[in-house]
């Protein structure tokens, strides 16, 4: 199927791309093009302008300071894969935008696109929301800061308004005695994350002293699992406890599951406390992909 009839315009600025969507609530921005084509295809979605913002040069580049790691919105998976800064930084994002894809997804994708298309099935809003990341974002008033908890509103929604634009994802740097690792089970055919789980634990020798995780693909939104936080911390991180505590994530899901042709929702919660057993087990050591 093709898309619907649409204006182009391409961007050479933040500035401009502002302009450009102000007073046009059907207007899309376009970045790497993996999102926002798939769905225009299927006529899901029918904007009346796509705005072009991949030329737009302050909004790509990787940098550390002052224990932050920022990344511009239009830096590709590939970029992420390639930065010994994030390697350094996040291992677990390094790792996560390794596993997006393929290699012509992970060079055209970019980390913007990716949150702001904001896909259940996807794996990057799990692993900032456990990192703890905030999103920055620019409109026409001034700019302004949104935390990963605040950011993913539902299914295919963001607290990005029709007039603003991601400009960038800031996340701290994963301190020397903390471990953080993403384990999912994926679709076999498009790498999707049927469900997705991420951690981070802080430990002082063999014991948990904090411990923040998070699930994705069984829920409209990444959710993170309080109970499973609480069990962690202050344990020695056995195979056993991390299996009693992971169990939890069963109560801090909620209702609102996804199921689907791919896997039931019962399915999904049950496979949830399973991936997040594995990514522990893989943070601490006791397991390794």
């Amino acid at each position: 199927m093709f898309a619907t009839e649409f204006e182009y315009q391409k961007a050479s600025s933040v500035s401009e791309a502002l302009q450009l969507l102000s007073g046009n609530g059907e207007a899309k921005i376009l970045a790497g093009g993996h999102s926002l084509i798939p769905i225009m295809k299927l006529r899901l979605a029918r904007p009346g302008k796509v705005i072009d913002i991949g030329g737009i040069s302050e909004l790509k580049g990787i940098s550390v300071e002052n224990g932050t790691l920022r990344i511009g919105a239009l830096t590709t998976h590939a970029e992420i894969v390639a930065s010994e800064q994030v390697r350094t930084a996040s291992g677990i994002l390094w790792e996560t935008a390794y596993g997006i894809g393929d290699p012509q997804v992970r060079n055209r994708g970019t980390i913007g696109g990716n949150v702001a298309h904001a896909d259940p099935a996807s794996d990057l809003p799990t692993v900032l929301k456990v990192m703890n990341a905030t999103f920055n974002i620019q409109g026409q008033s001034g700019s302004r800061s949104v935390s990963a908890d605040d950011f993913f509103i539902g299914a295919f929604t963001t607290a990005l308004g029709d007039d603003e634009i991601l400009t960038g994802v800031s996340m701290p740097v994963l301190a020397e005695n903390q471990h953080a690792e993403y384990a999912k089970m994926a679709h076999p055919a498009t790498s999707f994350a049927v469900v997705g789980a991420a951690c981070v634990v802080t430990m002082d020798h063999h014991n948990c002293t904090a411990a923040r995780v998070a699930v994705g693909g069984l829920t409209p939104t990444p959710m993170r699992g309080p109970s499973v936080e609480q069990a962690l911390a202050g344990q020695e991180l056995t195979a056993e406890n991390i299996t009693a505590a992971t169990g939890l994530i069963v109560k801090d899901v909620g209702s609102d599951l996804i199921g689907d042709i791919f896997a039931s929702a019962e399915y999904r919660t049950a496979m949830a406390a399973i991936e997040l057993k594995h990514a522990v087990f893989h943070a601490t050591g006791l397991a390794h992909h």
